[in-house]
């Protein structure tokens, strides 16, 4: 706990002793607010910045649902809208554990708290903060753009009311029930992978908005119907339901949120004392797990060649697995890499081209191989002192990212040339993919030697300060010299779209792109190799910076 929140307890603890705790934790969430903007200029210009920006968002959507009053559809754009508001609240303590250190009770568990009254301050600290205005500003929305007359008001303030309490409270509880993985090596691997989680969703709602805007608001409502039963958005559909005269409906649908709240309440409740009670079993080695590990590290063994290059591919590859950085970047190359391809062809706008965003996107992967093994690099630096070291370094790590995207950019190819239908023009494509694939390992390998840069293992940059400039380099100007290095083959899939005999030949740039793709592979392998062997002194330095 920081010096503001022991503070914060220290000087209130006598007057709490026999009242109650709540403006104590309420205060002690002030405290951290308020220790935390004085960190840094940068994290409070962040937080303000983010406040605006969050606010802003919030008061026009405030406007365009009072301006909306009236519409056919708007209840159903309401019940749904709360629905997606309470599953934000849901999964953001999963990907921003780090955003409310009051999130973690077991800080509290040296002080003699009963979990009922520690509950009720927990959520009266959770009222505390953007989140919830922004959350009271989208409900506020929500109920006045289907409130019409006296008692569908009254009632609105109420539904508005529970529904925040619900969102606060479901929020509470799964971060409650997942503390000891939130604090984890697990817990963070997560947090790391919370832009993938955003871009996706994004993407979805980038797709069903179009969908939306293609077919009307009316595909809502069948949703709609349904969802307006589950709470918390059954207290906005009770105030639609006073509006529309179904009295009886509305009692069910806020006696049923107010059963949520209460039901979420005694589920947090729960977790709170086996969190305050129990040990932290996580932390605890069971154990087999010394030879479960042996027998997962043979079994990828078998699969390895043996020498130098099966155990450079089986570090890579565990790197992958293991370290936070490294997965969150494959992970997230993975995702885009089916997502960009994918989805343009669902909405009836994609090309087949746009396949070979799977194998650009792992390509990427290849450059500043060095940089993930961070100050770590002096290990593999001392197994190097001839360019044939560097080489079989250098070819380990290829093939250990070919291991993955080879097979997934053929997957991906072929997924998206069944759902445009455009059969004749797969081998074409493969061909494409697996030539960009190769220049960009190609060029990938030499400015991991050439612009080597650090890649930091806490927090969420991806670049030491200093270093953004060579990382800028290393991966703009690599790709434009691997789109240059590909020109042959894309030269040779102009010709045969534009040509009269094109299509009789254009299954030959299949092998014709794997052939030129392994052969600038190994070109670039073997000129990196010596620069790599040379300049490992500046590298180490480079890559420690984090």
């Amino acid at each position: 706990m920081s010096t503001a929140a022991n503070t914060a307890v220290n000087t209130t603890s006598p007057s709490a002793a026999g009242g109650s705790i709540t403006p104590v934790v309420v205060r002690l969430k002030l405290s951290l607010l308020r220790g935390g903007l004085r960190r840094s200029g940068g994290r409070r210009a962040a937080y303000i910045a983010s406040a605006v920006v969050a606010l802003l968002f919030a008061v026009s959507q405030l406007l365009g649902m009072i301006l909306l009053r009236g519409h056919a559809h708007i209840a159903s754009v309401t019940v749904l809208g709360t629905a997606v508001l309470a599953l934000g609240w849901a999964v953001m303590p999963l990907f921003f554990p780090s955003g409310d250190e009051t999130l973690d009770p077991t800080r509290l568990v040296m002080l003699p708290l009963r979990p009922q009254p520690l509950v009720r301050a927990l959520l009266a600290a959770s009222l505390v903060g953007i989140g919830p205005l922004f959350t009271v500003l989208l409900l506020t929305g929500c109920v006045i753009s289907v409130a019409h007359g006296a008692a569908a008001y009254a009632v609105a303030v109420l539904a508005l009311l529970l529904a925040l309490l619900v969102c606060v409270a479901l929020a509470r509880a799964v971060a409650a029930a997942n503390t000891r993985l939130l604090t984890s090596r697990k817990g963070r691997d997560l947090a790391v992978l919370s832009g993938l989680v955003i871009a996706i969703g994004a993407q979805l709602v980038n797709f069903g908005m179009q969908r939306l805007g293609s077919s009307g608001l009316g595909r809502l409502d069948p949703v709609a119907d349904v969802v307006r039963w589950v709470p918390p958005a059954s207290a906005v559909g009770a105030v639609d339901s006073v509006s529309d005269g179904s009295y009886g409906v509305a009692v069910a649908q806020l006696a049923l949120t107010a059963a949520a709240l209460a039901a979420l309440l005694t589920m947090w409740a729960r977790t709170l004392t086996r969190l305050m009670t129990s040990p932290d079993a996580s932390t605890l080695q069971p154990a087999d797990t010394a030879a479960r590990d042996r027998s997962r590290t043979g079994g990828l063994t078998r699969l390895l060649p043996s020498g130098r290059t099966g155990t450079v591919m089986e570090r890579s590859l565990r790197y992958v697995w293991r370290d936070p950085k490294t997965k969150a970047a494959w992970v997230t190359s993975l995702a885009i890499g089916l997502i960009v391809p994918v989805f343009n062809a669902l909405q009836g706008t994609g090309s087949l081209y746009f396949a070979c965003f799977a194998a650009g996107m792992l390509g990427i992967q290849m450059y500043n191989q060095f940089g993930q093994d961070t100050s770590a690099f002096w290990m593999v630096a001392l197994t190097i002192s001839t360019p044939r070291d560097a080489y079989l370094e250098l070819r380990g790590r290829a093939l250990a990212l070919l291991v993955v995207t080879l097979p997934y950019a053929t997957l991906v190819t072929v997924v998206t040339t069944a759902l445009l239908g455009d059969w004749p023009r797969l081998p074409e494509v493969l061909g494409l993919s697996f030539s960009l694939l190769g220049a960009m390992l190609a060029t990938g390998a030499w400015t991991s030697a050439r612009f080597p840069y650090s890649i930091p293992q806490e927090g969420h940059k991806n670049v030491a300060p200093g270093q953004a400039g060579l990382a800028w380099i290393a991966i703009a100007g690599g790709m434009v010299s691997a789109a240059l290095l590909s020109s042959p083959v894309i030269a040779l899939a102009i010709w045969a779209n534009v040509s009269a005999t094109g299509d009789t030949w254009s299954w030959l740039l299949l092998p014709a792109g794997a052939a030129y793709g392994a052969a600038i592979t190994y070109a670039g392998l073997r000129l990196a190799a010596p620069r790599t062997a040379a300049r490992l002194p500046e590298i180490l330095t480079s890559v420690s910076k984090g």
